[in-house]
């Protein structure tokens, strides 16, 4: 009986399920990461510099004849216009000396109006015989001496006059006009031209920056590439028709807000630095105005478009020893380490410049999980969501919307480029699948 339960028992344990099979490993799915196709357009090429702001123009106003000063009609700081009287000095000495200057020219021409007379009648009676020679050649003399002295009778009364004029100092330009350095009851112009006050030209507004030699090298040929663009000779004279755009930030202002032209460069490439010095002029109204003389500037100038040109996010942009490189997915769902050589950003976006063509799929998110020669499992989504203004603009979005929104809403945004959704998904499955070995085990 004991031999019989023995055999059924054996019997029954042969026939159970898996018993005579061993456990084997499953290998979890490929990983899971998100794709995007770079976005192709024209793009421009820019250089960037950096530079200082200078004023159009800058005068130092100074006495030119000595006087007591006896108002000031300006407001420091204040916007003048050329021709404003800014200054008065007394003008009684000068108005003197002209009156006096006037008196000399008339005696000055009462001389020479008689001297005429007189070698008028002289010549006459000298035909007659009446006169000698030597008498018409006195009056003669003397007709030169009292033109000469009716000239310089008229030069002192311009002189005079100028002078009566420097007691009213006007504005040579317009601009802002600094304070008074001289207080009225002083007196000013003794000696040497004192300095009343200065007059800072603000629109427009210089910005002066240096050009290396091969980025000067660049600029003139994309110069010429536009003058062939519109069918002009570099040999005629278009410099108005071809002109050379600027744009301008400053130290607290994001991109380059501001645009110029490039108005002026130096003769030739300093042998020393290397560099050749350029001036931009920048349209600068307002009060106050925008750019004061002396800040710090960035410049970007434009060099040549680019059609064609294929973009993708920075984040999917790896660099190593060999270099920059992207991590592509192939037909087979396989990566591909894929060396790369960028260009500018452009909103966020970097410009490939080699080693990348339109249409191929580039990892964006899950870089790490991705392995070249592996599979993978890729999600679709849009280069464009990675632009800086697409993702400013949700951030903003994101800040005015209503603060009672629902846990399950604000994920469902926060996954719908396909980034973050995609990859707790992913991962969630990734740690189901690594269990399934070990109960498979078990």
């Amino acid at each position: 009986m004991q031999k019989i339960v023995l055999f059924v028992a054996a019997f029954s344990l042969s026939q159970i399920p898996g018993c005579e099979k061993e456990n084997a490993y499953v290998a979890p799915p490929p990983p899971g990461v998100s794709v995007a196709t770079p976005i192709e357009q024209t793009v421009t090429e820019y250089l960037e510099f950096t530079g200082t702001t200078d004023s159009s123009a800058f005068v130092e106003v100074r006495a030119r004849v000595p006087g007591i000063l006896e108002t000031v009609n300006f407001e420091p700081g204040s916007i003048v216009q050329q021709g404003d009287i800014l200054f008065q000095i007394d003008p009684s000495e000068y108005e003197a000396n002209l009156s006096g200057a006037q008196a000399d020219l008339k005696v000055a021409e009462a001389e020479l109006e008689q001297a005429t007379t007189e070698l008028e009648r002289n010549e006459r009676l000298q035909k007659k015989g009446a006169v000698a020679e030597v008498k018409v050649v006195e009056w003669r003399t003397k007709k030169s001496v009292a033109r000469a002295a009716k000239q310089q009778g008229e030069a002192k009364v311009e002189r005079a006059r100028l002078d009566l004029t420097y007691t009213k100092i006007e504005a040579p330009i317009t601009g802002r006009v600094s304070r008074n350095l001289v207080d009225p009851g002083n007196l000013v112009g003794e000696g040497e031209a004192t300095l009343l006050t200065a007059i800072t030209a603000y629109d427009p507004m210089y910005v002066y920056f240096n050009l290396n030699e091969l980025d000067l090298l660049r600029v003139m040929n994309g110069y010429r590439a536009k003058l062939e663009a519109m069918n002009i000779s570099p040999d005629e004279e278009v410099l108005d028709r071809a002109e050379v755009p600027l744009f301008m930030g400053l130290a607290d202002e994001e991109g380059y807000p501001h645009e110029g032209l490039v108005d002026y460069s130096e003769s030739g490439v300093n042998p020393e630095t290397g560099t050749i010095q350029l001036r931009g002029t920048f349209a600068n109204p307002g009060r106050p105005p925008k750019l004061l003389p002396g800040l710090f500037a960035r410049i970007r100038m434009p060099v040549r478009e680019q059609e064609g040109a294929l973009l993708v996010t920075e984040r999917a942009v790896g660099a190593d020893q060999g270099g920059r490189y992207l991590l592509v997915v192939n037909d087979q769902n396989e990566v591909e380490k894929r060396p790369v050589r960028t260009g500018q950003n452009v909103d966020g976006l970097l410009v490939i410049e080699e080693g990348l063509n339109p249409g191929e799929r580039v990892v964006v998110n899950g870089i790490q999980r991705a392995r070249p020669g592996a599979p993978v499992e890729p999600e679709e989504i849009d280069m464009a969501s990675f632009k800086t203004s697409v993702m400013r603009a949700a951030a903003e979005a994101a800040m005015d919307a209503p603060e009672s929104a629902s846990e399950e809403d604000q994920e469902e945004s926060s996954g719908g480029d396909g980034s973050t959704e995609g990859q707790s998904d992913t991962a969630a499955a990734v740690e189901e699948d690594k269990t399934e070995p070990a109960a498979a085990q078990e």
